[in-house]
């Protein structure tokens, strides 16, 4: 049995951290689908406090550091943590997958790895052993919002 201390919202709280409110969709698509035992989370973009502002826009490698970067990936991954919350009610229930994460990035910015690192290290912190995941990291020319990363996820559903 998992101690208390040892949950994926007990992870958050030591990070500093809280699950923001799922973010209602923009257009016409859903949030989140399940099928069978996987979960998909549609892309989440860096919301910052007021749910519906980008925390982080522009473009990597033309303006916007790595480190930038990184925080709107982080940020983002923890929209994708609270949509899973949201479809499933615990996060301890959950086995990431895969990320996929897009950066919106200048023509010759080639660090997508390293900025898509700040949602995998995020995931891996707060779900533990269960965190692990495969991955992609593309650059891409406009996001939407002008945000400068965008995170989608795949999760496995615990019995």
């Amino acid at each position: 049995m998992t101690a208390p201390s040892d949950t994926p919202l007990a992870r958050l709280q030591a990070l500093g951290l809280t699950l923001p409110a799922a973010a209602a969709p923009v257009a016409n698509y859903v949030p989140f689908v399940r099928a069978g035992a996987l979960l998909f989370i549609s892309g989440q973009l860096p919301l910052g406090a007021n749910g519906v502002d980008p925390a982080h826009q522009g473009k990597l490698g033309a303006g916007v550091s790595l480190e930038a970067g990184q925080s709107a990936a982080r940020q983002a991954a923890l929209n994708v943590l609270a949509q899973a919350n949201a479809a499933i009610g615990d996060l301890a229930k959950l086995r990431a997958v895969r990320l996929g994460g897009y950066v919106n990035s200048a023509p010759d910015f080639a660090s997508l790895p390293q900025v898509v690192n700040g949602a995998s290290d995020l995931v891996a912190a707060v779900l533990g052993e269960n965190g692990k995941h495969a991955r992609f990291a593309v650059g891409v020319a406009q996001l939407p919002l002008d945000a400068a990363v965008e995170i989608e996820g795949v999760f496995e559903i615990l019995p």
